[in-house]
């Protein structure tokens, strides 16, 4: 059996910010410590974390994320204090992706949706 993804772990350098940020672009529900649980195939149990600037924390966890439609996702990220890496993007055959860093710099993924299912453009 393949071993299941339990945990997400999001570092930033201050919670309060990490956490608007998740709770008003996605709607994630983020508790005074920062811990968190998101939908997927089955709960996945999260948390933001701080860890101090001064010790060059690595900021690449690239997670992707499914929305409705990527560029108003896009949209609220940047008025929310991320930015975008890659706009909305075509995979002929596999999905819709787009990227973005959030606040604390962090890259993360998009794949736009359609229900439950990753919209998956005609291949040419």
């Amino acid at each position: 059996m393949p071993a299941p993804i339990v945990f997400i772990d999001i570092v930033g350098p201050e919670l309060p910010r990490q956490a608007a940020f998740y709770r008003e672009v996605f709607g994630w529900e983020i508790g005074a410590g920062g811990d968190f649980a998101v939908p997927a195939t089955s709960p996945m149990r999260g948390v933001l974390r701080v860890e101090d600037p001064k010790d060059n924390p690595a900021a690449e966890r690239v997670l992707y994320l499914g929305v409705a439609d990527i560029n108003a996702t896009l949209a609220s990220i940047s008025a929310h204090g991320g930015n975008t890496v890659l706009p909305r993007l075509e995979v002929p055959g596999v999905a819709i992706l787009g990227l973005f860093t959030d606040p604390a710099g962090n890259r993360m993924g998009l794949v736009e949706m359609d229900g439950d299912k990753a919209k998956v453009p005609k291949a040419p």
